[in-house]
C-alpha cells in the first residue's frame, strides 16, 4: 500500500465465509468486525458494507444443512436470515453508538439510471448523517434475470457508483495465490494469466470464489478505484489496511485508462439487453477512430432491446468489443441495419470499449 494515500470513502465486502460458524450466522465475529468498522468511522472515513450471510443465517432456522440448489428454498432461507442478520448488525453498531441501515438490491435498481441516481442519493444521505449503510442483493425477490449472483460484483458496482477511494473484499482467504500456491501480493494489471490463476469455490455456504473476486476487481480498477482482497480472519484487517496502510492480501492497482461517470454505469452497472454484430470495418472505426456506431457496419441484432437500452456491440467472432445506449429499437435496426446512407446506432459519447 502507498503510505501517502488517503482514504475517505470505502466499500467493505464481507464474505458469508467469515461471517458463518458451524453452518450458522457467527454474531461474535460479526460484532468484531464492526468494531472495526466503527474504528475507521472514528478517524472521519465513510465506510459502506456490502453484506453476505442472509442465506447462511435462515439455513439453521429452516434445518439446511448445506446452501439449497432450488430457487425458492434460497430465497425462504434468505427472508428468514435477512432479518436476523440486520438485527446483528443494529446490536453491534449499537453497542459503538452507532447507526446502520438496510438496503436491498437487484440489477434492477442499476439498470435504471434514474433508480440507480436514486440508491447512489440514499447511501450518500446515510453517510452524512452519520449511518452506516449495509448493503445485500435482495434474495428473497431475485429471480436470474435481475440477481447479481454474488455480493463480490454487487460490492464493486457500489464502489463504483459512489466512486470509492478503495474496495476491500473480505473472505477466508489470504489474496490471489500463484501455480506455487505463493501469495501474490501486487496485481498492476488483470490479465488472461491473473484470471488463470482464480478457480471457483465448492464450499457449502458460499457462491463465486476467487473467479468472481477476480471479476469484481476489474470492474472496480477499470474505473480508477483500487481493490484489495484480504483475509477477515486477520486481527484488526481493516485499520491495518486502511489506516496503517500495510500490505495484506493481493492489492489490485487501479487502471490508468479508466472509465468514469456514465461511462462506467453503461460498462458494468447495467445488464446488456440484446446484442449488435458488426463488420470488421465498423469494428476499426470503434477501436482505432472512436467514431460513433452507424448502421452500414451492421451485420444483425440479437435479443427484444428498446431506444436507450445498454446492448453489447460483437464482432464477427462473437467477442463484446463494446457497450453502448442504442440510440434504436432492434426492430428499427433490422430495417435500417448494412444502409449505405448510414444512421447513428449508438453515439460515441454513450459508447464505452470493453
Amino acid at each position: 500500500m502507498q503510505s501517502g494515500v488517503i482514504y475517505k470513502k470505502i466499500v467493505v465486502k464481507i464474505g458469508s465465509s467469515i461471517l458463518s460458524k458451524d453452518n450458522k450466522l457467527d454474531t461474535h465475529f460479526l460484532g468484531i468486525l464492526v468494531g472495526q468498522v466503527c474504528a475507521l468511522i472514528d478517524r472521519g472515513i465513510n465506510a459502506v458494507l456490502v453484506s453476505s450471510g442472509a442465506v447462511s443465517s435462515g439455513m439453521p432456522v429452516l434445518k439446511f444443512k448445506s446452501r439449497p440448489n432450488k430457487i425458492d428454498d434460497l430465497q425462504a432461507c434468505a427472508s428468514v436470515g435477512q432479518g436476523l442478520l440486520m438485527q446483528s448488525y443494529i446490536e453491534a453498531f449499537g453497542d459503538k453508538g452507532k447507526h446502520c441501515a438496510q438496503l436491498l438490491l437487484t440489477w434492477d435498481d442499476f439498470d435504471d439510471r434514474r433508480r440507480y441516481l436514486n440508491a447512489k442519493n440514499t447511501i450518500l444521505s446515510l453517510m452524512r448523517l452519520k449511518t452506516v449503510p449495509v448493503i445485500n442483493e435482495n434474495d428473497t425477490v431475485s429471480t436470474e434475470e435481475i440477481k447479481f449472483g454474488d455480493n463480490d460484483n454487487l460490492a464493486s458496482l457500489v464502489a463504483i457508483m459512489l466512486k470509492a477511494d478503495l474496495l476491500v473484499n473480505l473472505s477466508d482467504v489470504d489474496g490471489l495465490f500463484d501455480e506455487v500456491k505463493a501469495l501474490v501480493p501486487l496485481v498492476p494489471k488483470i490479465t488472461p494469466d491473473i484470471k488463470k490463476l482464480a478457480c471457483p469455490t465448492k464450499k457449502n455456504i458460499c457462491r463465486g470464489g476467487m473467479i468472481t473476486k477476480i471479476e469484481a476487481a476489474e470492474k472496480a480498477v477499470n474505473s480508477g478505484i483500487p481493490c484489495i482482497i484480504a483475509n477477515g480472519k486477520i486481527a484488526d484487517i481493516l485499520p491495518r489496511i486502511v489506516l496503517h496502510k500495510e500490505t495484506a492480501g493481493t492489492t489490485f492497482l487501479p487502471s490508468l485508462s479508466r472509465f468514469a461517470g456514465k461511462k462506467s454505469w453503461i460498462a458494468y452497472g447495467v445488464k446488456p439487453k440484446g446484442g449488435i454484430f458488426i463488420d470488421e470495418g465498423a469494428e476499426q472505426a470503434l477501436l482505432k477512430k472512436f467514431k460513433s456506431l452507424l448502421s452500414v457496419g451492421v451485420l444483425k441484432s440479437e435479443g427484444k432491446f428498446e431506444k436507450g437500452d445498454i446492448v453489447s456491440v460483437l464482432n464477427r467472432h462473437n467477442k463484446e468489443i463494446a457497450r453502448g445506449r442504442t440510440a434504436c429499437s432492434w426492430h428499427e435496426l433490422e430495417l435500417i441495419k448494412g444502409r449505405r446512407h448510414s444512421c447513428e446506432i449508438i453515439h460515441r459519447n454513450d459508447l464505452v470499449i470493453i
